[in-house]
């Protein structure tokens, strides 16, 4: 690779240089060693599932499929750390791609979530397909919706009633937890995917899938996005909604509290890029085993002294681990629990730990679930 710099302070120099620069560009100024990879992983969220009335009640909106799936993607950071960029370069292809067509708004829908909240509550914008590094509309984050604290939902005054179905595959209705957290996200930086992205605008003729993809371009935040939660850190990169099989391949940028970068890929890495499966997903297959999608974990006493417990409920021969690490992602505690069935239940003596903060980080067949610790 060529001469190294940082994606996001040269900005300048690649809207006037080739794309393909951004193959020396994204890799620049690594950290040689850190206590631990700042991207945990990747989380795809169920995020709706549209029925009847959504499709016979969005005349304006355009035609949307019975039984079409909103997907919210998500990069999930360890604190201080800060989403840069989803990438592709002439070794690592950038693709989203569905079986049918990606599905968006006519009415206000846009390559990135820049209409209003007002808007939003218009026909189903609520489920436009877009890109982005943060927002799920002008003037609110996108949070995964178990987060969201049920305060202002956006509600939906169309008859039939638009957004209203609970399918229990879906996970949280909208009525009860919508998504939405008042903020000052980002705005999306493309570069080089002008054409590219057309395919999630504002039309439904044909031409808006069934594929997404890129060997020279990237989606960016030029100042780098935290989730509006500074210690879960989780920032919404795109949303998709399609009646057929959505796929992906990411290649993912964060910025460290240190001011270098780390860069992940989905396949092949070189040199001090970093491979991760959850990159790499498919709606057929998912990335979370049963035991991960339904498994609970929650830790008692909190705040605790001496001992912490831990419960993690609902297994089925899932293989489980856990650590604790404080908010520079240093580790602390470890333990390999192995295949179990039903639930696990660990006292973790916490007496030697520092009074603070900590993240207790559980692994169900390789699904981090992450519960927050004070320890007095």
């Amino acid at each position: 690779m060529g001469s190294n710099y940082n994606l996001l302070n040269t900005y300048s120099l690649l809207i006037m240089k080739k794309i393909y620069l951004l193959v020396s560009l994204l890799t620049t100024f690594q950290c040689a060693t850190f206590a631990q990879n700042g991207l945990e992983n990747v989380i795809v969220e169920k995020y709706y599932i549209s029925d009847a009335n959504d499709a016979n009640a969005n005349l304006v909106g355009g035609v949307l499929p019975v039984g079409s799936v909103t997907y919210r993607i998500y990069a999930d950071m360890l604190q201080g750390y800060k989403f840069q960029a989803a990438y592709g370069v002439p070794d690592h292809e950038l693709r989203i791609e569905t079986t049918t067509l990606f599905w968006n708004n006519e009415d206000r829908g846009a390559t990135s979530p820049t209409f209003s909240k007002v808007s939003a509550a218009k026909n189903t914008v609520m489920l436009d397909s877009w890109l982005s590094v943060g927002a799920a509309c002008n003037g609110q984050y996108g949070i995964m919706k178990m987060y969201d604290d049920g305060v202002a939902n956006v509600v939906n005054n169309f008859s039939p009633m638009v957004l209203q179905n609970n399918a229990s595959t879906a996970g949280i209705p909208l009525t009860a937890q919508d998504g939405f957290f008042a903020g000052s996200p980002e705005a999306v930086t493309t570069v080089g995917i002008s054409t590219e992205i057309m395919v999630f605008d504002s039309q439904n003729d044909g031409t808006n899938g069934p594929l997404f993809s890129t060997y020279n371009g990237s989606w960016a935040s030029l100042n780098g996005s935290f989730g509006p939660d500074p210690v879960d850190n989780k920032v919404l990169i795109a949303q998709i909604t399609t009646d057929g099989v959505l796929s992906f391949k990411l290649n993912i940028q964060i910025g460290t509290p240190t001011g270098g970068v780390e860069n992940y890929v989905a396949d092949s890495p070189v040199g001090t890029e970093i491979q991760m499966a959850s990159l790499t997903y498919s709606s057929t297959v998912g990335l979370q085993s049963p035991s991960a999608k339904s498994s609970s974990v929650s830790v008692y006493p909190n705040p605790a002294s001496d001992i912490a417990n831990l419960k993690i409920s609902n297994l089925n021969n899932a293989e489980v681990s856990y650590k604790i690490v404080d908010l520079t992602g240093k580790m602390l505690i470890q333990k390999t629990v192995g295949f179990v069935s039903g639930s696990v239940n660990e006292s973790i003596n916490v007496a030697s730990l520092s009074s603070g903060l900590y993240l207790v980080i559980a692994s169900v067949d390789g699904v981090q679930l992450t519960q927050k610790l004070i320890k007095k």
